[in-house]
């Protein structure tokens, strides 16, 4: 691992978009995809800088070499992501939990930090950067199931399970769903489980 000093910058829109090759970069090596993801993703990419409550984060180097990218936007019926989760949790645990978790959420789309630069804590920093002001009551994000350093994050800043082992269509890993109320608390405090039942936030 390289441990590299670490700037932190909100992204526009229009810096997404221009950065929107690197960023892609970071994902395919982080999620070990092949090459060819990162064309395929793109235009995804650039559909979701345009939704409600868009935000994103980038940790540089000194050189302005991006180290890190997160984004995520305010859930909403309609979107792909929405309505399969929501098909997961009526099907496992009943209309009430889908609408208390999806009713007011924010969604961490994608956070990934390149791999010689993991476990610095600059994953940790992307993602309070990301919900910092968030205005949504909740917040929900979707994991390949397995023990990874972003599973360690989670449940250090108190994500608790939404839906475990779910497919989504097209992918055949298991995912989790975690999620949290917000916001969170302060760096240095113990995230803590939410005493409430995971899967009916109140």
């Amino acid at each position: 691992m390289t441990t590299v000093a670490a700037q932190f910058v909100r992204l526009s829109a229009d810096d997404f978009r221009d950065r929107l090759r690197e960023a892609l970069a970071i994902y395919v090596e982080a999620m070990r995809y092949p090459p060819s993801t990162a064309e395929q993703r793109a235009p995804m990419w650039l559909t979701h800088a345009l939704r409600e409550g868009w935000r994103g984060v980038a940790a540089l180097d000194a050189g302005g070499r991006m180290l890190g990218i997160a984004y995520g936007y305010r859930g909403n019926p309609g979107q792909w992501w929405h309505e399969q989760v929501r098909r997961g949790l009526v099907k496992r645990s009943g209309e009430a939990a889908a609408e208390a978790w999806l009713g007011d959420y924010f969604e961490l789309t994608e956070i990934h930090v390149r791999p010689g630069n993991q476990g610095a804590g600059i994953g940790e920093v992307l993602l309070r950067q990301l919900l910092e002001g968030v205005p949504d009551r909740h917040v929900l994000l979707s994991t390949p199931e397995g023990p990874t350093r972003a599973w360690r994050l989670y449940r250090r800043l108190g994500f608790v399970d939404v839906l475990r082992d779910y497919h989504f269509a097209g992918d055949p890993r298991p995912f989790a769903i975690l999620g949290r109320t917000l916001p969170l608390e302060p760096p240095g405090t113990p995230g803590g489980q939410d005493p409430r039942p995971a899967t009916f936030p109140g």
